[in-house]
């Protein structure tokens, strides 16, 4: 007997009525949808850098539609939750790699509550047709909070930063990160909805089309439009080229601890420059028109301290061209984390001072509150940095370079506004050094090939102590150092000023997706309130 098809948009219970089931079984059917939840987290936590399994996040969205299609906001909340725990317990384990697991167990667990808010949002617009669009918006508007509370946002772990190496990596070119993640979360919905129309057609005799309509375009339409945005990635020359240095000088030593070791940190950079000068005179190497230091390359403030000041004027007459220093200054009484554009001949010209600042890392917030549960953890940041509150883009050789500083490339305002400032390429100076050999800083590089597609600049990663790197503007890596190594890179590359469809349009595209998030919720409320309402409920 052929089990009738429930409505479009209902759960399908269709079990044959005869199969008895023994309690244990009962109760692993009952358990299943959490462990595939949770199981598809880590999945998608599979998908991100170092590894280059993107198309895992597909497989991911799908497994997690199936969770949660059909299923009550209560359900979709825990359900969520523990995809979201699955996802972020592992992507931010290097947070607790110098500090225990304390912190990062508590972040995971506040990140992960965005996607349980999410995963219910998700479980209440299932049963619309075309759900996955609704709900790869709902994921989208789930992104763009997180992004923003609490504490400025922690935008780490946006679905975006897990496609550098994927199919739809152009899509960032159209609308940026939001555009992006929303594509691919769409195509992995869309997926589970393609393969459940499949099986109810097979079990049924019947295709409907409407659903099967809505599954194929959910699928096709994100595969077509990365397609179609290819030429939108450039890697050519537009306002000619630079050739620039990019300083790993490392560090004495890997944790919390290597601040102790400033002025070593400081002469190995200085080392590190000279040794690279000494092979521009012998020939070896392209002679740079400017070099760019990481961030806390000179955690000793040049600017009140004579022999620290000395060191990066000896090391910028050597290679005899521009240096963009990472330095901890103090000035008016705010301690600043601060670029410096240090000219051979007249030393400091410049500065940009770091904007989006890291919670618990140059601040503390809650500090009271935190003081009285654990006083070691005030002592870690004894003193709060300032933000900055202008972008930072420097003249070094005639070419304008936008900085943004380490933990700012996660987010989308700090790096476009460089951009739409004139910068022609973009430096992303660095300090991982506390993170040891963990997978932070490939994680941090993906996000740095996504801005360089997003905005069709050369992006460079001078890092204290790996990996630094230099992106051309279609993404590409085309030189990267070991990790806690002394080294530099020397290229000549391409300075660009057009500005893509996501730098021109800004924060639009991600609103226009929230506020389609909102139709979709606020459609799926009013229907459910119309059907109990018939029901005589």
């Amino acid at each position: 007997m052929t089990a009738t098809a429930p409505p479009v948009g209902e759960p399908d219970r269709t079990q044959p009525r005869n199969t008895p089931a023994s309690p244990a079984a009962a109760r692993l059917l009952r358990l299943l949808p959490a462990a595939v939840a949770a199981l598809c987290g880590v999945l998608l936590y599979v998908s991100f850098p170092p590894r280059t399994l993107w198309w895992l996040a597909l497989p991911a969205f799908a497994g997690l539609g199936w969770a949660l299609r059909g299923r009550g906001w209560k359900a979709g909340l825990g359900l969520g939750y523990l995809f979201g725990l699955g996802f972020l317990l592992p992507l931010l384990v290097w947070t607790g790699v110098e500090v225990g697991p304390g912190p990062w167990l508590a972040l995971a667990a506040i990140e992960a509550v965005f996607v349980a808010l999410v995963g219910a949002g998700v479980a209440v617009v299932s049963r619309l047709p075309g759900w996955p669009l609704w709900a790869a918006a709902l994921w989208t508007a789930g992104e763009a909070a997180r992004a923003r509370v609490p504490f400025e946002g922690f935008p780490w772990g946006k679905i975006a930063f897990g496609q550098a190496d994927g199919l739809f990596l152009p899509l960032a070119a159209v609308g940026g990160t939001p555009v992006l993640g929303f594509a691919v979360v769409l195509c992995g919905f869309g997926l589970h909805e393609a393969v459940r129309a499949a099986v109810r057609a097979r079990r049924t005799g019947r295709i409907r089309r409407s659903a099967a309509a809505a599954a194929l375009l959910s699928v096709a339409v994100p595969v077509v439009g990365a397609l179609a945005a290819r030429p939108l990635v450039s890697a050519e020359a537009e306002d000619g080229t630079a050739t620039v240095a990019v300083i790993q000088g490392n560090v004495p030593r890997a944790g919390l601890d290597f601040n102790a070791q400033r002025r070593a940190v400081l002469d190995y950079h200085a080392r590190e420059t000279e040794r690279l000068a000494a092979e521009v005179e012998a020939g070896k190497a392209d002679r740079p028109d400017f070099v760019l230091w990481p961030e806390n390359s000179s955690d000793i403030d040049p600017f009140a301290n004579a022999d620290a000041r000395a060191v990066i004027d000896r090391a910028a007459r050597a290679i005899g061209a521009p240096i963009s220093v990472g330095g901890v200054v103090e000035r008016d009484g705010k301690l600043l984390n601060e670029q410096i554009l240090w000219d051979p001949a007249k030393g400091p010209v410049d500065t940009y001072d770091k904007r989006q600042i890291q919670p618990f890392g140059e601040y503390l917030p809650l500090r009271s509150l935190i003081g009285a549960i654990n006083d070691e953890w005030t002592s870690m940041v004894s003193q709060d940095f300032s933000r900055g509150t202008e972008p930072g883009v420097f003249t070094m050789a005639g070419a304008e370079v936008g900085l943004v500083t380490c933990y700012e490339a996660a987010f989308d305002w700090a790096v476009r506004s460089e951009v739409t400032d004139g910068a022609q390429l973009i430096s992303v100076p660095s300090n991982n050094a506390t993170f040891d050999r963990s997978e932070m800083t490939y994680q941090q590089l993906a996000m740095s090939r996504v801005r360089a597609v997003e905005h069709s600049r050369t992006v460079t990663v001078p890092v204290t102590s790996g990996v630094s790197a230099i992106i051309m503007p279609d993404g590409r890596i085309t030189q990267k150092t070991g990790m806690f190594v002394a080294d530099s890179l020397v290229q000549e590359v391409p300075l660009r000023s057009s500005q893509t469809p996501a730098t021109r349009l800004g924060v639009a595209p991600e609103i226009v997706l929230v506020l389609v998030a909102a139709g979709g919720l606020g459609w799926a409320v009013a229907a459910g309130v119309r059907g109990r309402r018939a029901g005589g409920v």
